[in-house]
């Protein structure tokens, strides 16, 4: 086996590799990040409505 071989097996995955391997991981940030997304958006748009004039 070539030295650069054995080196090269040694090292984790790269980050972006190992998120990849777990696709229930993938699924849980994917939730999270369109829950939250969606959620801040609209508490922003109900912050931003202007008073309503009654009659």
């Amino acid at each position: 086996m070539p030295p650069d071989r054995a080196t090269t097996d040694e090292t984790p995955p790269p980050l972006g590799q190992r998120l990849f391997d777990r696709p229930f991981l993938l699924l849980a940030a994917g939730l999270l990040v369109m829950l939250l997304f969606y959620t801040g958006w609209g508490l922003l748009e109900i912050a931003l409505l202007p008073a309503g004039t009654l009659p």
